[in-house]
């Protein structure tokens, strides 16, 4: 379990910058649920993740919720050393979705090693090109797409990460998610229900018809 494994341009760095990062970086396993990064009050580091699953997410004034994007296995998490990057103006929390382990790399070092390393630099322009094609992504599903398909495809993913047709979520996390109030959801799933495509039971929705589900998601 090193970091050369999971850090995608390690190979690229000089052998100071390496031992640099090797020496500051603290490696922690934060249990589902934790919420690593809050805003622009907080500054973690860049984490690179060794395993488990974060969820990206933007809070508004109100109090609403809606996911941007998730990250996994050897994924970068760059927004949570948003306070390295002068131009990011764009505040966004993160919080474990299941246990994981990951390493923190301090954001004063990341910013001082982008400086040194066009590498990565490189990679780092990269990954922030990355993540904002995911929100405009996300952006243009909510501005065009019905929100039957998009709770369809949304119910799809989750089956596929969870590897279940049983998911274990409520109305409200699933509003948290899609950026909606917990009774359009609600509204929704009893439509999908009366269409034979779910069971819904308390915390549970059962995907009964994924095929449907499928060809809605697409339509």
């Amino acid at each position: 379990m090193e970091l050369s494994q999971y850090f995608p341009i390690w190979n690229q760095l000089t052998e100071r910058q390496q031992e640099r990062i090797l020496h500051a970086t603290d490696f922690f396993e934060p249990p589902k649920g934790t919420l690593l990064h809050n805003g622009s009050a907080d500054c973690l580091g860049l984490l690179v993740i060794h395993s488990g699953q974060l969820r990206v997410y933007y809070l508004s004034e109100d109090g609403r919720e809606i996911t941007l994007y998730r990250l996994f296995e050897h994924d970068t998490c760059l927004f949570s050393a948003s306070c390295a990057f002068r131009s990011i103006q764009f505040d966004v929390c993160i919080e474990t979705e299941k246990d994981s382990k990951m390493w923190v790399i301090p954001s004063c070092l990341y910013e001082q090693l982008i400086r040194e390393s066009t590498a990565l630099s490189n990679y780092t322009n990269q990954l922030m090109a990355s993540r904002f094609s995911e929100v405009m992504w996300l952006m243009e599903q909510i501005m065009w797409k019905s929100f039957d398909r998009r709770l369809a495809g949304f119910l799809l993913e989750e089956s596929n990460l969870e590897e279940s047709v049983e998911l274990k979520i409520t109305h409200e996390k699933i509003a948290s998610h899609m950026g909606t109030a917990r009774e359009v959801v609600t509204r929704m799933l009893r439509y999908f229900q009366n269409e034979g495509m779910v069971k819904l039971t308390r915390g549970t929705v059962l995907i009964t018809n994924e095929k449907a589900l499928s060809k809605l998601a697409h339509s």
